[in-house]
């Protein structure tokens, strides 16, 4: 509300008083042109202001706990990675550790493609903690934006997309502030494939030739589905520029440009094979898919029909595969639903890549479609607003491998907008300049926000469409508590037990890689015969009983049931849990 405030009183001063601040402002633009100039130091500038201005705000937003399914299957993603290894064994006790979106069978891994993992795991092992590999990524993306940006716009245009890039999404987004979506990693190779591929038909540089096929291969490894509107309309482009374009070259130069690059693209495909063997016992079987076989009802597309509901195990993980996911999935199935829903993913993007600050300059859009120039970008656009009517559910994270995209569709309105004069007035100028003001004052905003309110986590997590201040809160006692019996000497066991009315998005049995090394295991409370089977397996651990759901959350030592033989235990647990 306080950005739709600011941007409505920001555009009727431009119409007002469209000379308001001119020289102030122009002197401004004259010391922004001559770094943009600079192409290098432009690009480093943006990488180096997003990470040095998100370490600076570490005070109030410190490096964040993770609280949702999601981040936690990422983290284990990372902390195999880290350990130098693409997946794990399945636990002798896997049944008490079922996770939502963890897969236990055939091998324990994330559910998820490996490239959020293998950021998270970069700043684990360089330093220490999975966020920094987040923080970097986001860095190095929004300097990649900027690179992009200058194939296609003015080196000065370039250089404040990479800038708003930094405003809008490097500091106070579920991107920089969660372990969860692959966006920035997904938005660097997007960035990378629509900065490579202008430069690689215009000058067939080998080192262009590589960029695009790293871009290609993170996005393949991210947000491939997503990413297919991307590269295969570049890659129809390049064949056509390659068979019969005016400025094709040589064919022996177009060998030497390309021969390494599709040498990449294919040790990256085979790479992406051999995870899947290693995690599925099948090349060709992708990650997600065997998971969702397992556990979902909710199909992933709308033409889909639900699947048979299995057994589940875990009464929380019952209710967030047959009534959240499923839920949503029921909304798109009528006429009228359908158009809901894909307004509400509408909404979610504009508000995200947009915000309202972002949206005057977007009455020039008809301008932009006419452009030949940017031609290519806006029917890529098309197919991906195509591709999102078919899923049935989106997030922001979904679009990251076209944040490059929209970055450069916003700037070429604004440089339309720019140029406006109705009645000869430079309102058109005004408008985008208080545009550009209005988005630096929301980060002193947000700043500010943050001093008054004095919290552990930012406004970032107000994407999520969840209870953020119970979950948030979950997710620091969790964190606490795990710390706490961490310092306990000997290992832990701790046994879960959730209310009838518990919130599945609120996780807290989630482990490291290996779970029987591990300081503290988080199992699931089953049945007397299961848990029975579970502390014999794990009888030189301390047991405890932990109830999220009690109001305060309770701890205490869990109650050891009688012994029994462990023949007559184990075929009941193995029946019940077979069921």
């Amino acid at each position: 509300m306080i950005e739709a405030g600011l941007t409505l009183i920001a555009m009727a001063v431009a119409i007002a008083w469209p000379r308001l601040g001119f020289s102030w402002f122009a002197c401004i633009e004259n010391r922004f042109v001559r770094l943009a100039r600079k192409r290098v130091l432009a690009i480093a500038s943006v990488g180096c202001s997003a990470i040095l201005l998100r370490l600076a705000l570490l005070p109030l937003l410190p490096i964040p706990e993770p609280m949702i399914p999601d981040e936690f299957s990422y983290l284990l993603a990372a902390d195999t990675f880290a350990l130098g290894r693409l997946t794990n064994p399945t636990p002798a006790m896997w049944k008490h550790f079922e996770s939502i979106q963890i897969s236990m069978q055939p091998t324990y891994m994330s559910m998820y493609f490996p490239g959020e993992g293998l950021t998270l795991a970069i700043g684990k092992v360089l330093f220490g903690h999975p966020w920094f590999g987040q923080l970097l990524i986001t860095g190095v993306m929004c300097s990649a934006v900027c690179w992009m940006l200058q194939a296609w716009l003015p080196a000065t245009w370039a250089l404040l997309g990479g800038y708003l890039t930094v405003l809008r999404i490097g500091l106070f987004s579920f991107w920089i502030n969660t372990y969860v979506g692959s966006g920035s990693i997904a938005a660097l190779g997007g960035a990378l494939v629509l900065g490579a591929f202008p430069r690689f038909i215009k000058l067939t540089r080998f080192r262009d030739g590589i960029l695009l096929a790293v871009g290609i291969f993170i996005v393949a490894v991210t947000r491939p589905y997503e990413g297919l509107f991307l590269c295969v309309p570049v890659a129809f482009a390049l064949g056509h520029w390659m068979l019969v374009g005016k400025n094709r070259p040589r064919f022996s130069r177009l060998v030497r440009g390309t021969a390494i690059p599709l040498t990449l693209l294919l040790a990256g495909a085979s790479w992406i094979g051999y995870y899947d063997y290693r995690l599925f016992g099948n090349p060709l079987i992708l990650p997600y898919v065997l998971h969702r076989a397992t556990y979902a009802v909710a199909p992933t597309f709308t033409w889909q029909k639900p699947r048979p509901q299995p057994v589940y195990r875990h009464q929380s993980m019952k209710d967030f595969y047959t009534r959240n996911e499923l839920g949503e999935f029921e909304k798109v199935r009528s006429v009228r639903g359908f158009f809901g829903q894909n307004t509400v993913k509408l909404v979610r993007a504009f508000q995200f890549f947009a915000g309202f600050v972002l949206l005057p300059p977007l009455i020039m859009i008809g301008r932009v479609f006419k452009d030949r120039r940017l031609r290519f970008i806006i029917i890529c656009t098309l197919l991906l607003m195509a591709g999102m009517l078919a899923e049935a559910a989106l997030f922001a994270y979904y679009l990251a491998p076209f944040t490059a995209a929209f970055s450069l569709v916003g700037l070429q309105a604004m440089r339309h907008l720019r140029l406006w004069k109705p009645r000869g007035e430079a309102v058109g100028l005004a408008m985008v300049r208080n545009t550009v003001l209005v988005t630096v004052a929301m980060v002193v905003i947000q700043v500010s926000g943050e001093l008054a309110r004095n919290g552990p986590v930012g406004s970032s997590r107000s994407a999520w469409s969840c209870s953020v201040a119970a979950l948030n809160q979950c997710g620091t006692l969790r964190a606490n508590l795990n710390r706490e019996l961490g310092g306990i000497p000997g290992q832990q066991l701790v046994l879960v037990r959730y209310g009838p009315h518990h919130n599945p998005l609120d996780e807290w049995v989630y482990n490291d890689p290996d779970i029987d090394h591990s300081k503290v295991a988080w199992a699931h409370e089953m049945e007397p015969a299961c848990n029975r089977e579970l502390l014999e397996y794990y009888k030189d651990r301390r047991p405890w009983l932990v109830q999220p759901d009690l109001r305060p959350i309770t701890i205490a030592p869990y109650p050891v049931p009688e012994q029994v033989t462990v023949g007559s235990r184990r075929s009941i647990c193995t029946s019940q849990a077979g069921k």
